[in-house]
């Protein structure tokens, strides 16, 4: 398990080296679902999200939404894992107390990380920080354990689990099909090309159906 002594300190809130087409850290820690291994999820998409603090309002709103659509998640191959500092115990009282207040089992594996090892592994907290109060957090990580792509929220900022969908649809899109997604990109409708990588290319791009060279559309099934 990744150790908070590991991560370089030379600088006043420095963060680790977690980012954006690396190799996500690997850990093992207790969850409300067993002993879990973040490499037990290779071979699937994972997002993995932190929060603040069990009991508390926007996080509640969110590990109800994040449950009400597991389903979706699951159809695109992905899994959902949760962390907070909490304790393993208060995860299962509050994952109790949702099911008993709001009718919502929560089944996906919560991580408890007391000693903030894995939250600063990722970056969830400043490596200085002795406080949890920014975290909150989400990783897309793909079926070979690379980061794709971060969202970090303040504290009072609740997530849109819709937009956390979206944003995994895009990326298994562009990887399947090799086009990149224009902004607000929804499943179904069109994406662009990536830029051209040489004049031919940017000339074979204006010529078709009277396209911008910089700036074509590939219309879904193409």
């Amino acid at each position: 398990m990744p150790d908070a002594n590991d991560i370089a300190t030379d600088a006043p809130s420095q963060l680790p080296s977690a980012k954006i087409g690396s190799r996500a850290p690997d850990f093992e820690a207790r969850t409300t679902e067993g002993l879990v291994r973040l490499s037990d999820f290779h071979g699937r998409w994972l997002v993995f999200f932190s929060h603040p603090a069990d009991f508390t309002p926007v996080c509640t709103s969110e590990f109800i939404t994040f449950q009400n659509q597991i389903d979706r998640f699951r159809a695109m191959d992905c899994e959902l894992l949760g962390l907070s500092v909490d304790s393993l115990y208060a995860h299962l009282a509050w994952v109790q107390d949702i099911e008993a207040r709001f009718g919502v089992r929560i089944t996906f594996p919560i991580v408890e990380d007391i000693s903030m090892s894995v939250a600063r592994a990722y970056g969830m907290v400043h490596d200085s920080s002795d406080s949890t109060a920014a975290v909150r957090s989400v990783f897309f990580i793909d079926p070979d354990g690379i980061i794709r792509a971060m969202i970090h929220y303040p504290l009072a900022i609740g997530r849109s689990v819709e937009e956390i969908l979206r944003v995994l649809a895009a990326l298994q899109t562009s990887d399947r099909e090799g086009v990149s997604t224009p902004e607000g990109w929804t499943p179904g409708e069109a994406a662009v090309l990536p830029a051209p990588a040489d004049i031919r290319e940017a000339d074979a791009r204006a010529a078709m159906n009277g396209g911008t060279w910089y700036y074509t559309h590939k219309e879904a099934g193409q």
